[in-house]
């Protein structure tokens, strides 16, 4: 055992037994440490990651965050972000307010290793050795250059899965989506994914957060081979916000989620994007323990593994059930690689399949696409937690 990983086991540890009665109170003054920010982050025990880090820390592998970029001073992910690529080249820039908040959060759930003694501050990730190649290929909302990212920008995301593909990842995360009245799906986008998937990266995206706005199909999350992740509150329940299709695969983490900001405070977020940040830090624990596993067998080791499964084994709510890494990992060393490849979708699908054009029209989805068709960030709505040590809010 690391000495950091050492301290990291041992600070969430002294949390455990307070993460059954955190709420969403502001943390007093006395709670900075690990028995404040760090106790709210209930995923970290509802994850089973303490034992999951007896395999693997995520040592060895890549995953890129293709968001609105990375802060990569941040003190959670200082030494784990990587050189990336900007695939819209205009908008906000390093140290606006604009730049980099969802991509910092997402990229702080998947690998981030906390600061301070002990690393008992801050934000832990699911793989926290993991390595984050941030890939920008949305803007921020509120960000002006929007409508010009919008007319300019629409083959981004293609774009940006293909250049991962080619840079090194070993995981794709998109928390990102449209599923708008105008959501369809993009052949180029497709074919980026099954380019990815056939170079054995494994892609995993936001389901959706349409889930009380009529359930939409999302695209990057409805393309075959996507592992497509719902949200979930500490209770394993179906979070009211994310949408039931028949790509759910797993859920994951994605209520009262602790995240990180460019800012360094620190806020609660819901969205489905932050469960599909935690399944693409399982699914970096799964490839640096099991480098040879094609993401064919990530994608069903993950279901296969899942806890709390729907009646029946699998439903359009949750999936499988959550996500729990460690069985994962266990199940994994039982397994010898093989090389699959995931096919298009042909004429029949598993449920109910796309919208119709006529069952969207005229219904908003749950946001407007950023950057021409790349989609929306599905963080639904923030709660500063912490600024600092020593500090009250």
């Amino acid at each position: 055992m690391t000495r950091s990983t050492g301290g990291r086991r041992r600070a969430l540890a002294a949390v455990a037994s307070l993460l059954l009665t955190a709420s969403l109170a502001l943390l007093p003054a006395a709670s900075a440490h690990a028995d404040g920010l760090r106790a709210r982050q209930w995923a970290l025990t509802a994850l089973h990651l303490e034992e999951a880090w007896q395999t693997t820390e995520g040592r060895g592998v890549t995953v890129a965050v293709l968001d609105t970029g990375v802060e990569s001073g941040h003190p959670d992910l200082a030494g784990n972000v990587l050189p990336g690529k900007d695939m819209i080249g205009f908008g906000a820039g390093p140290g606006e307010r604009l730049w980099a908040r969802h991509g910092t959060a997402m990229a702080g759930i998947i690998a981030g290793h906390g600061h301070g003694p002990g690393n008992a501050d801050g934000v832990l990730g699911v793989a926290p050795e993991a390595k984050i190649l941030p890939v920008r290929v949305i803007l921020e909302d509120g960000d002006p250059a929007r409508a010009k990212a919008r007319t300019t920008r629409g083959t981004a995301l293609a774009d940006g899965i293909r250049w991962a593909a080619d840079h090194g990842a070993d995981v794709i995360n998109l928390s990102l989506g449209d599923d708008s009245s105008s959501a369809h799906p993009e052949p180029g986008e497709d074919e980026a994914v099954q380019y990815a998937l056939g170079k054995g990266v494994v892609v995993v995206a936001s389901a959706g957060n349409g889930g009380d706005k009529g359930d939409h199909v999302s695209y990057p999350a409805a393309y075959p081979g996507v592992i497509a992740v719902t949200a979930v509150d500490e209770y394993g329940t179906r979070a009211a916000f994310s949408t039931r299709r028949w790509y759910a695969a797993v859920s994951a983490p994605g209520v009262d989620v602790v995240i990180a900001d460019p800012d360094h405070k620190y806020y609660a977020g819901w969205g489905t994007s932050a469960a599909s940040a935690f399944v693409s830090g399982a699914a970096a624990l799964i490839r640096s323990a099991h480098p040879g596993l094609a993401p064919a067998q990530i994608k069903k080791l993950l279901e296969d593994t899942a806890r709390d499964a729907p009646a029946g084994g699998r439903d359009d709510s949750r999936g499988f059930g959550m996500i729990d890494p460690a069985a994962a990992l266990k199940a994994a060393a039982r397994l010898q690689p093989r090389r699959l490849h995931a096919a298009s979708y042909g004429e029949k699908y598993f449920g109910p399949g796309p919208d119709t054009p006529e069952a969207a029209e005229g219904t908003a989805g749950w946001a407007a696409p950023l950057a021409g068709g790349v989609g929306a960030v599905l963080l639904v709505a923030g709660v500063v937690l912490w600024r600092g040590r020593g500090r009250r809010l």
